[in-house]
């Protein structure tokens, strides 16, 4: 009864209002510590747990040890006693009536000796008993299993630190960094809750000093922002969704989740540098303690790799040396070893801001450093982290830390410029210039977070940097280009048809017919992909780029572009063969994963909206729709891959692509199921209409851009509802980037131009269907 009073008075809790609204992060916390000391007590003493007999007490670690209980949280217990008879009969009294309550519940039942011996073993168990408090029982048991824990906790830590940083980076590679990630793990990302809880153990053990105020800061943000995240979710989750921010940073009082976001990732990177920072100080300690010295390998001219770190060489005078800070960090990116506190403290101290124009081995430093690799991420951070980077590339302070507006991105924007640099790294043997990829890579987003196009302001931005680093104007003006038209080529490749000339000869002009500009910004576009999250870059994509930039090529070098036949000779047999049937044929081919089918059916009927439908009924996404005509009868042509997995049988497709094109009308419901089966995809933003009607060729025909939320059967139904508007679609490009989308179709009306009217009807049409409203036929 006990625990059943307790799970209720808990939910009551968690749902209970004062007088100017629910109880803040912070009250709550200390109001579930003291519910679940009184109720933990009261079936402490019914399972047998007596204070008037000594020998067994009842301890409490994790979050109710700390005092920082969060809603939702399993309970950490340990039943400690001397050998007392009977303590397993206690234990079941105990741990039984919270188990029938579904009480979530972490436990165990030692002796002193038996907890010690198993923390000696285990490190989790060993920094657990740091936070052991008393709840119930034998008062001076319990303490004195706390200052054993303490006691064996000092004198082993440093020798365990190995072992402790192991752990903790193989935690971070798995999780990542809460100061670089666009969804943060609150407990176990790097610089999370767990990462406090480290430092709290390392300070325990007198290590590091207590940490101070700002770490104390960011310790109450992130357990305000997790006890909010469970009260908003009603369950027991650690990572920050964009869908929930919204309402947490308004309830915690910040202007809106961006800004929310911001104050996190500055959190969590002052901690994950706190703990890189201690580690490091402490991985030597078993070496000093037996006298022990690391040894000095030269790695550059006043630079060294001391140990493990790389450190400033003796007699290395940053005060006269403008290069030194890039040849440390450089070294440091290159090797892969990190930067000591004393080396980074020092430049900061005393390393002079370069002067503009920078001198050539600034210049020649700062490529090999963009250059590095992997390496890169961790010297930016260290650099960063002591406002070194920020002298380098003032900058950089308006998107450090900045989160990202489209949800398709992994990382804040600061650390995908970085990642982009380390992706563009492994390309640079792909072009003649190699030196301006990198530093395009860098600067590509440089413009965001100020309100207005990120592209033309970072492309002014980029010329100010460049002209400081001590680039030409010849070179400064490639740079300008490449953040100017960074997303020129892939949303050319995904949005429009690159198969008309008039598409490559635009893009053609655009770059000025420059070579050089149109393999950078290829180059770029692959590691900006790649850097943005896992699935944007794919072979589907790689495929359109290779294709456009041959194009482009071509007419660069002055040859006339070759306009293809649309149908290769498969298909149009195909289509003749339809003709005499009088019914639908179909063809599947498929390369890799990308299959590409063909549907050839009698004058009529739809294609399009039919042929969407049944490759979502099979879990395919479309990228690419035309239609042509040969011998009186209509093809469709269809690219598509798998959402997931490998694709389907190409004889089932068959029959499943004639049935539906052949008898429709049943999609729309099969479609409806599978989307219930799936569950409901949340709309992420309203969808909205471009038209552009400078880029098709032809006055009868208009490009409409569709951007919403992706889910299934969305194209059906956006292809049915243009078929309801008599809008014939020439050919349609669909490009899912995360849980979003961006599909375009080339539009020509039925019987007629294109009016305001038309376009009215199908843009209402179109947001219909979008947004969920239209039901399909």
């Amino acid at each position: 009864m006990i625990a059943g009073e307790l799970v209720e008075a808990a939910e009551r809790l968690l749902g209970s209002k004062t007088k100017n609204g629910r109880l803040g992060a912070a009250a709550l916390r200390a109001a579930l510590v003291n519910l679940y000391e009184f109720w933990l007590g009261k079936g402490a003493a019914a399972a047998g747990v007596d204070t008037d007999h000594p020998g067994v007490a009842l301890v409490a670690v994790g979050g109710l040890g700390r005092e920082e209980l969060v809603p939702y949280s399993d309970l950490d217990l340990v039943l400690v006693h001397t050998g007392t008879p009977g303590i397993a009969e206690v234990a079941d009294a105990l741990w039984y009536p919270l188990w029938d309550a579904r009480v979530g519940l972490d436990h165990s039942v030692r002796t002193t000796s038996e907890a010690l011996a198993v923390a000696r073993k285990d490190l989790r168990t060993q920094l657990g008993l740091l936070d052991a408090r008393y709840i119930a029982g034998d008062a001076d048991l319990a303490a004195s299993l706390a200052t054993a824990a303490r006691e064996q906790w000092q004198r082993t830590a440093r020798k365990r630190i190995g072992e402790l940083a192991d752990s903790v980076r193989e935690r971070w590679r798995r999780t990542g960094d809460i100061g670089q990630s666009a969804e943060p793990d609150l407990k176990y990302g790097g610089g999370g809750l767990r990462d406090l809880g480290l430092l709290d153990a390392l300070s325990a053990a007198q290590l590091i000093d207590r940490p101070g105020d700002e770490l104390d800061r960011a310790r109450t943000l992130l357990l305000d922002v997790r006890t909010e995240l469970r009260l908003e979710l009603r369950r027991d989750r650690d990572v920050l969704g964009a869908p929930q921010a919204d309402k947490i940073a308004a309830t915690l009082g910040f202007d809106d989740r961006f800004t929310l976001a911001r104050e996190l990732a500055g959190a969590g990177r002052a901690v994950r540098y706190a703990v890189d920072v201690a580690l490091r100080a402490n991985a030597d300690a078993p070496k000093r303690a037996f006298g022990l010295r690391a040894a000095r390998k030269p790695l550059d001219e006043g630079v060294v790799l001391h140990g493990n770190e790389v450190a400033l060489a003796k007699g290395a005078l940053p005060a006269k040396d403008p290069a030194l800070l890039l040849r440390v960090a450089s070294s440091a990116a290159r090797t892969g070893k990190p930067i000591t506190y004393a080396a980074l403290r020092t430049l900061a101290d005393s390393a002079p801001e370069l002067r503009s124009p920078w001198p050539a081995e600034a210049r020649h430093e700062l490529t090999a450093l963009l250059g590095a690799g992997g390496g890169f991420v961790d010297a930016v951070e260290a650099l960063d982290n002591t406002g070194l980077w920020a002298r380098l590339f003032p900058e950089w302070g308006a998107v450090r830390d900045l989160p990202p507006r489209e949800p398709v991105h992994r990382w804040t924007v600061d650390r995908h410029l970085v990642q982009t640099c380390v992706e563009a790294s492994a390309l640079t043997t792909t072009v003649s210039r190699p030196d301006l990829l990198v530093l395009g890579a860098l600067l590509h987003d440089i413009g965001k977070g100020r309100g207005t196009d990120h592209s033309e302001l970072g492309a002014a931005i980029t010329a100010e940097v460049a002209r400081r680093i001590g680039f030409g104007d010849d070179d400064v003006e490639i740079l300008t280009a490449m953040v100017r038209h960074h997303l020129l080529l892939p949303h050319t490749a995904l949005r429009r048809d690159i198969s008309e000339p008039e598409t490559v000869q635009r893009v053609v002009a655009t770059l000025d017919e420059n070579p050089v500009l149109l393999e950078l910004l290829h180059a770029l576009a692959k590691a900006d992909a790649l850097a943005t999250g896992p699935g944007v870059w794919s072979e589907w994509r790689a495929g359109l780029l290779r294709e456009l930039v041959a194009r482009c090529k071509e007419v660069m070098r002055g040859r006339p572009l070759v306009t293809e036949e649309p149908l290769d000779d498969r298909q149009r047999m195909l289509a003749e063969t339809a003709k005499s049937s009088g019914r639908s044929e179909v063809l599947v081919t498929s390369e890799g994963n990308v299959a590409t089918i063909a549907i050839a059916a009698p004058p009529g009927g739809d294609l399009l909206a039919p042929a969407a439908g049944a490759l979502a009924l099979q879990s395919l996404e479309v990228h690419q729709a035309s239609s042509h005509v040969h011998a009186g009868v209509r093809v469709g042509l269809f690219n598509a891959s798998p959402r997931f997995g490998t694709p389907p049988d190409p004889a089932l497709l068959r029959e499943k692509l004639a049935r539906a094109v052949s008898a429709p009308d049943a999609l729309g419901e099969q479609l409806a199921s599978k989307e219930r089966d799936y569950g409901d995809h949340p709309q992420h933003a309203e969808p909205r209409v471009l038209w552009f009607d400078e880029e098709t060729e032809g006055a009868d025909t208009v490009l409409l851009e569709l951007r919403a939320t992706d889910r299934i059967g969305l194209l059906y139904r956006v292809a049915d509802a243009l078929r309801s508007c008599d809008a014939e679609v020439r050919w349609a490009r669909v490009a899912t980037l995360g849980a979003s989308c961006v599909d375009s179709f080339a539009l020509r009306p039925k019987g007629g131009r294109s009016d305001v009217e038309w376009r009215k009807g199908v843009e209402k049409a179109v947001l219909a269907a979008a947004s969920g409203q239209a039901t399909g036929r």
